[in-house]
């Protein structure tokens, strides 16, 4: 038996040592000490509450606002053979409850949940019965309003631990800064004699880059051509990564493209494929990456801005978990920078229209003002948008709002499979095929395939293995699974591929519905700053691109990189000074492409003059007319 974290750590995950810092923050959980945790994106934090928990008796509660990681880890702590379980929207009050009663009664390690359950009168009297070993927050920043993802449940959360006072808890986070951080700890109650493990945000082997460019396909397909390797290109919209997909398979290069609009079983293949090294690049919304551990991607390039610095330390560190070189490249428009902070100001619609969105959406689901706390529904956002004939962008922003007030919560990237479970004992089930002949095969099939669990426990079923043992249709599954429910043998949940609308309060009358006016201008002021440092960050070609991130995140920092496009350029301008002199003469009362320029220099100076050029065009100074010829700007 596992006596010391070491020990679990081989036993359960096969790893001799832990990483830095995981054995101290491990050290000050397992000392009862409240906990914050900053880990870089592929940084373990999940190790830090696990083993722990492992090590200690009872329940282990997991508060993350993301579905599919939620999903992720436990199929993992599954297959190590760790009793875990999962609440998130779209699972029926049945469903719930059985889990809760196996977290009282049996003997579950952890139960993960999405903020939004622990408002629920269920979850709270079931909560302050369980024997909890530790409280763990992931995606921690989502409690502060300083935060790029401010989440109201996660404030829910200093309310449970009261159920529990005598339980510690770790929040864990990414990416945050200063502000954050004491936000993270006020709002969570941490106890006095808490502890702050911070991983520096500084990525030896990550090399960042700005390319100003006009032409950002053909930059696109160049970057993909001279580093190779795995790669992740992050687009803005959907369309956008089926035709950049497109566009570099076209160019001799394996694609695919990702994103919450596509079914499981898409996203599903499509992720594998690039796991495994089938498809060399997927291009994808921000919909792809969490948990998502490919340790060998080589570079990850965006072609449109993310919304902030937070944003893109995330997505850019995908790439080099391996810690061998990397390459994180943004291309952008001379004008993105100022384009983005106008999209921050507009983020924000009028109140009269975001009283109008939730009140359609009440319509729309047929929903009695004062009914339905914590109620899911499938949401197609098209068919919303068609029905009550409203701008898309703009519903979009208003739901995204109505989110951040707290009024409900969008789940995209959702699906769920099918679960069933026998409403009766053996016995009863013996007389049920005795009294329906026509049905004991199937029941039989269903006993032979999933096992006596399902007496016991919801169990994820796939209804085409079932026609496929059976050799019929699909469709007479179905029929004979609801009919099954319909006479009280079985409760089945069909299969959910839609994105799941969730109302957190009872329904309001929209025009009354209690929206912070204040909150409102807060959280835009903050996106429109957020905004501004990531024009910063692609605008300012002096400043070395990872000591800005570091003390964004508050990080006290020195030394440049050496590595970043700004560094790597101080350095060829020692080089390259004399070479940009004799360029600035030669090109005063003319204009040349750049074999004609090249012939008036050495040819050894090919790679310091494409990079002189570069640089002057990259600042302004320099420009190419339609006959490729290059000119200086006036």
């Amino acid at each position: 038996m596992a006596t010391t974290a070491k020990d679990i750590l081989k036993q359960v995950w096969g790893h001799d040592d832990f990483r830095v810092p995981q054995d101290k923050i491990i050290e000050a959980v397992l000392a009862g000490q409240d906990v914050l945790a900053l880990l870089p994106t592929g940084g373990g934090k999940s190790i830090c509450f696990q083993v722990p928990a492992l090590m200690r008796a009872g329940v282990c509660l997991v508060i993350s606002p993301l579905i599919a990681l939620m999903k992720d880890q436990v199929e993992n702590l599954k297959r190590k053979g760790i009793k875990a379980y999962a609440i998130y929207s779209g699972m029926t009050k049945r469903e719930i409850d059985i889990v809760l009663d196996n977290c009282i009664y049996g003997d579950v390690k952890f139960l993960y949940v999405s903020p939004e359950r622990l408002k629920a009168d269920i979850f709270r009297e079931r909560f302050a019965k369980m024997n909890v070993s530790l409280i763990a927050v992931d995606e921690a920043h989502c409690i502060s309003q300083w935060g790029y993802d401010f989440r109201p449940p996660y404030l829910e959360i200093a309310e449970i631990r009261a159920l529990q006072p005598t339980v510690n808890v770790i929040a864990l986070t990414a990416t945050a800064t200063p502000q954050v951080q004491a936000d993270i700890q006020e709002k969570l109650a941490f106890k006095s004699g808490h502890e702050r493990f911070v991983k520096s945000f500084a990525r030896s082997n990550l090399s960042y880059a700005v390319r100003i460019v006009e032409d950002k396909e053909e930059k696109l397909i160049e970057v993909l051509q001279q580093v190779q390797g795995t790669a992740v290109v992050y687009v803005r919209n959907r369309k956008a990564t089926q035709d950049i997909a497109q566009l570099i398979s076209k160019r001799g290069i394996s694609a695919t493209y990702y994103h919450a609009g596509l079914n499981n079983a898409q996203r599903e293949v499509r992720q594998k494929d690039w796991m495994q090294g089938k498809v060399r690049v997927i291009v994808a919304t921000n919909a792809f990456g969490m948990g998502i551990d490919k340790p060998d991607v080589r570079c990850v390039i965006h072609l449109d801005l993310p919304e902030h610095l937070e944003a893109y330390y995330q997505e850019a560190g995908r790439a080099g978990r391996d810690e061998k070189r990397a390459f994180a490249v943004i291309l952008a428009y001379r004008t993105e920078g100022e384009e983005l902070i106008e999209r921050a100001e507009a983020t924000y619609p009028p109140i009269d229209f975001i009283k109008k969105v939730y009140q359609s959406l009440a319509n729309y689901y047929r929903i009695a003002v004062g009914s339905s706390l914590l109620a899911d529904y499938d949401f197609d956002i098209h068919d919303f948008i068609a029905t009550y004939k409203l701008d898309g962008l703009a519903v979009y922003r208003a739901i995204k709002l109505l989110q951040e007030a707290g009024f409900i919560e969008l789940s995209e990237a959702y699906y769920k499979p099918s679960t069933l479970m026998f409403a009766v004992d053996n016995r009863k089930l013996y007389e049920f095929q005795i009294a329906q002949a026509k049905l004991d095969l199937f029941i039989k099939a269903l006993l032979r395939l999933y096992g006596g669990e399902l007496f016991r426990d919801f169990f994820k079923i796939s209804e085409e293995k079932i026609a496929e043992v059976l050799s019929i249709p699909v469709s007479e599954v179905f029929k004979k699974l609801q009919y099954l429910e319909q006479s009280g043998i079985i409760y089945y949940q069909p299969r959910k591929d839609k994105p799941q609308l969730t109302f957190l309060t009872p329904r309001y009358d929209a025009t009354s519905l209690p929206i912070d006016t204040r909150l409102i201008k807060f959280r835009k002021e903050t996106a429109i700053e957020k905004a501004r440092a990531m024009s910063a960050y692609v605008n300012d070609s002096t400043f070395c691109r990872t000591r800005r991130f570091m003390e964004y995140f508050g990080e006290e920092s020195y030394n440049d990189c050496g590595a970043c496009d700004v560094c790597i350029d101080k350095k060829k301008e020692q080089v390259e000074n004399p070479i940009k002199d004799k360029v600035l003469n030669i090109l005063q009362d003319q204009r040349l492409t750049f074999e004609e320029l090249l012939a008036c220099f050495k040819p050894a100076d090919k790679e310091n003059l494409a990079s002189c050029l570069r640089n002057l065009r990259d600042v302004g100074i320099l420009d190419v007319d339609a006959q490729k010829k290059l000119y200086i700007h006036h």
